[in-house]
């Protein structure tokens, strides 16, 4: 693997030998002469919209006060010590998604959003830690930022926010634009904006297991398959009528002890529960779709790409996007993990797909999950 500049001129397998999940990185000149991809009034537009998921931070007087999206008004410009918060700005602004697109050499699985802070002078969302990594690249004005692996995560009762009540720091840097920091989960850091500032922050995605076991055992129900009911014909009279009988439980136990799942099972369920889209995502399809058969003659042509707010996976013979799973055969298997990898195919590597992959390809250019080229 190649040495990238963007994780300060050390290979991905050496980042992740050496900092992933274990200690910060700071990268100077990460992105040289890195500027915002979106104006404020870009931004503070798309935090008035419902469909994006918005946050405005207020610290005045050092009192805290959280309120969420979506954000008809916000404070002057000229106001210090206020943060707006814009979540996947990814999947609204094309730039932004190719940002994102520049940490694959991380798994799409784990690679979750790309947030935008805004903050005036002195703004900032207080000491905290998150459970999950962040990259935190500058993209406008200085930010001065303190960290610190402290074990006392205690955080502070009746706020809006989870601040830390013990932060101690225990390093400190001020971030240019271009300039990124990594922090592994739980790292603790609070970062005060020095002017104006603009942060983006790319978040991975990090799932309990009790929310993975509690939608894992919603996905099974579909497919369990226990025939016949409950019966006793040796059942004999009872001197304490209220005690649940041992013969009886044993019956529900052997029953229950035939319901298995297999690493089958829960590949597919992580494959759909990683690709589903996020409530605030929805697809648009072509106001005027093309016919099926001029849709396989652009095809050929332009070539194919996913809409941004598609996620595409696949794992052996199973191919996940937006939710949804299905097996493919080996000639389908490499012409759908080259569009999932690439986010794009050419005309010609349509060449060897079957009819069953084109008719996919034109139900979701009809949905709006892929598009032309």
């Amino acid at each position: 693997m190649k040495k990238l500049p963007l994780l300060g001129d050390i290979t991905p397998a050496q980042f992740l030998r050496e900092y992933w999940h274990k200690k910060p990185l700071l990268i100077r000149n990460a992105i040289p002469g890195f500027k915002p991809l979106l104006s404020f009034d870009a931004l503070a537009k798309l935090a008035s919209t419902n469909h994006a998921e918005s946050r405005l931070v207020t610290g005045f007087d050092g009192e805290w006060s959280l309120q969420h999206g979506p954000l008809e008004s916000l404070p002057s410009r000229d106001q210090k010590e206020w943060t707006m918060l814009v979540q996947g700005v990814n999947l609204f602004d094309a730039k932004a998604d190719a940002l994102l697109r520049q940490f694959r050499f991380l798994p799409d699985a784990r690679l979750d959003d790309l947030m935008i802070s805004f903050a005036t002078d002195g703004g900032g969302v207080g000491p905290h830690f998150d459970s999950y990594d962040v990259f935190l690249l500058q993209a406008q004005g200085q930010r001065r930022w303190q960290i610190g692996p402290q074990k006392d995560l205690t955080i502070i009762d009746g706020l809006p926010l989870k601040i830390l009540a013990n932060f101690t720091p225990d390093e400190e840097f001020v971030l240019n634009p271009g300039d990124m920091l990594y922090l592994p989960p739980h790292y603790a850091h609070d970062g005060i904006a020095i002017g104006d500032c603009q942060t983006y922050s790319i978040g991975f995605r990090s799932p309990s297991y009790q929310e993975l076991g509690e939608n894992f055992l919603q996905f099974m129900a579909d497919s369990i398959d226990l025939p016949g009911r409950y019966a006793d014909p040796e059942l004999e009279a009872t001197a304490k009528p209220a005690e649940i009988p041992r013969a009886m439980l044993a019956a529900l136990t052997e029953e229950l002890n035939k319901v298995r799942f297999t690493e089958e099972d829960i590949t597919i369920f992580f494959g759909e529960y990683l690709s589903e889209p996020k409530h605030n995502v929805f697809f648009t399809g072509p106001a005027k779709p093309l016919t099926v058969g001029k849709f396989g003659e652009a095809v050929m042509k332009k070539g194919l790409v996913l809409s941004r707010k598609t996620q595409m996976l696949y794992r052996g013979k199973n191919v996940f996007i937006n939710g949804e799973s299905f097996g493919v055969g080996k000639a389908d298997k490499a012409t759908l993990e080259l569009l999932a990898n690439n986010r794009r195919l050419e005309g010609a590597e349509f060449a060897t797909a079957s009819d069953d992959v084109l008719e996919a390809l034109y139900t979701w250019y009809q949905d709006g999950w892929v598009e032309l080229g």
